[in-house]
């Protein structure tokens, strides 16, 4: 991303907030959110609002925050990610696409089609840089925790002083739903106990279920 220095001066409006970054990074987000739309809207199913709302977090992720190689999608060291939020699956697969996995546009555009690469949710057998099976609200966050336990545990037994053999993050984009179910919580405190530092959790905290409003039900 260009330095504050490159920014353009006079900030692109999108109703009351204004966007001070530079041209090329909001292009970048805007084509994230638009495979994130076109993908549902082609299969004529699917959800492309959180994938369009958490485009800025997915592109800061994949574009300057985690360790990946496409070319060698089981590298041991490299940062995982779990979308939790697993209906806004087209998000993970425009990210793939993008940043080099072995999925291509006619896979995008094959989205929820019977035999595709691109199902209605992330699977970890089918995908290439899919990392875990997610869908049931809670079960990615809590996959996640058991990631960033596992790194923990190989850190400890394989790193010496000089050498940090496994030093990975794992990065977690779940939502409103995924936060409500019992098995998060339980997860979470864990993740707490244990102090695992390597964990990242991005809160898409859009205020909004299929019920209603959170203030419902939800704090």
């Amino acid at each position: 991303r260009p330095d504050d220095g490159d920014r353009d001066a006079t900030a692109t409006a999108t109703g009351s907030r204004m966007y001070g970054g530079s041209d090329l990074e909001l292009k970048c987000v805007n084509t994230i959110r638009a495979l994130g739309a076109d993908m549902p809207q082609a299969a004529n199913s699917g959800h492309p609002g959180a994938p369009m709302g958490c485009a800025p977090m997915a592109h800061l992720l994949w574009a300057e925050t985690m360790s990946y190689a496409p070319s060698d999608a089981a590298w041991y060291n490299r940062d995982r990610f779990v979308l939790s939020n697993g209906h806004a699956c087209a998000l993970q697969y425009a990210m793939l696409h993008l940043a080099g996995y072995d999925l291509s546009l006619d896979d995008l555009k094959q989205f929820r089609q019977l035999g595709s690469k691109t199902p209605g949710h992330p699977e970890s057998f089918v995908t290439d840089g899919v990392e875990v099976c997610t869908g049931p609200l809670g079960q990615g966050i809590s996959n996640a925790v058991g990631l960033a336990i596992a790194e923990r545990n190989m850190a400890t037994t394989y790193n010496e002083a000089d050498m940090a053999v496994f030093d990975h993050h794992t990065y977690v984009i779940c939502g409103d739903g995924c936060l409500q179910e019992g098995v998060s919580s339980e997860a979470s405190s864990l993740a707490g106990h244990l102090g695992l530092g390597k964990l990242i959790v991005l809160y898409d905290d859009n205020l909004i279920t299929i019920d209603g409003s959170t203030d419902l039900s939800f704090t």
